[in-house]
């Protein structure tokens, strides 16, 4: 007898994201995986993203208010019958076999809480050079970490709807730093969080600078509470060589004006520095390199270099705030609503 396989709610949180949702449903619908549910949270949005997702016959519960991506995960799980979850966000379109490979991983291992996938090098819509840097540069960093990982990555994750009950719902509070808080909680029940680089799709990601450049701040300013709590988590922009190349940069910065000052022998300082934080990313150029050739990795290390000074001044506005505020230091002690009801 042909062993039966467990039904997969995918549940996709949307908000205005007509572009892309439906390459993200069409996708679900060539999943090889044979029992697929799929479940779009609509949070409110004012394009015809519902309308969409109706035209692929999934079901579409909207919410009453704009709650946040955490939220509508949560609510999305109140709806799901399956025996593995499987959440997606709706500007993602999964390779074909990525559910039924997080269900083998799953299903094989109980000390599995989370599997998290990987984003292909090429975005899913591309429109900018901007957004060309950003896939290239996430692609490396996630793709690096494969492995046991001690973060989630809640653009695209699956986890068995037993372990999800158990650990609780995503945090809707953290709007900017879920990941962290909740990866934090799994590993906390002793289960293991594992990014595998099969579990993979293309991204439809950020095409300007400045929300770049924002989203990198304030993700790396809330990952400072939790640093404080687990010198172990290995997720975010300050892992490992990262987190001193983005220090190397903004000294560079800090350094610039000391020639200026002090003498033209200072003008080592700020050099040393920039090439400091350059050979902290080094095998990441060279893999933008082989990738996409030389000009454009011209391009993206300058678009990096701005990208590191932001990190960098972060972690001191985080530390600060951790300072100056206990709130800010208990932000991850939030505790979480109550699991959501079946419905």
């Amino acid at each position: 007898m042909e062993e039966r396989r467990p039904l997969v709610s995918v549940i996709v949180p949307n908000y205005n994201y007509a572009r892309t949702l439906d390459l993200c449903l069409s996708a679900l619908e060539r999943q090889s995986h044979p029992r697929i549910e799929v479940i779009v949270v609509d949070d409110r949005s004012t394009d015809d993203s519902v309308e969409i997702a109706h035209r692929h016959g999934v079901r579409v519960v909207v919410t009453d208010t704009n709650i946040g991506a955490p939220a509508a995960r949560n609510l999305g799980v109140g709806y799901a019958h399956g025996e593995i979850l499987f959440f997606l966000d709706s500007d993602l379109a999964l390779a074909e076999d990525v559910v039924e490979r997080a269900v083998d991983l799953l299903t094989a291992d109980p000390t599995l809480g989370v599997v998290c996938g990987t984003y292909d090098p090429e975005p899913l819509i591309p429109d900018s050079m901007v957004e060309r840097y950003r896939s290239l540069q996430l692609h490396y960093w996630i793709s690096g970490d494969e492995g046991d990982i001690t973060t989630i990555y809640s653009a695209l994750f699956a986890m068995r709807a037993e372990v999800f009950h158990e650990v609780g719902p995503l945090n809707p509070a953290l709007r900017h730093s879920e990941n962290a808080e909740y990866g934090h909680r799994v590993t906390g029940r002793g289960y293991r969080i594992v990014l595998d680089n099969r579990i993979r799709g293309r991204h439809d990601h950020d095409d300007r600078l400045r929300v770049v450049l924002s989203k990198f701040f304030h993700r790396a300013r809330l990952h400072i509470p939790l640093y404080l709590r687990r010198p172990d988590f290995n997720g975010g922009p300050a892992n490992s060589s990262r987190g001193w190349g983005a220090l190397a940069a903004l000294f560079a910065v800090l350094a610039a004006p000391l020639p200026a000052l002090l003498g033209p022998l200072w003008l080592l300082a700020p050099i040393g520095l920039l090439l400091g934080s350059i050979a902290a990313d080094l095998g990441m150029y060279r893999f933008v390199r082989r990738y996409a050739g030389t000009p454009f990795t011209v391009y993206f290390a300058a678009v990096h270099f701005l990208v590191n000074v932001t990190v960098g001044v972060a972690v001191f506005a985080g530390a600060a705030q951790c300072l100056l505020s206990s709130r800010f230091r208990r932000t991850y002690d939030v505790t979480p609503p109550s699991a959501p009801v079946g419905v």
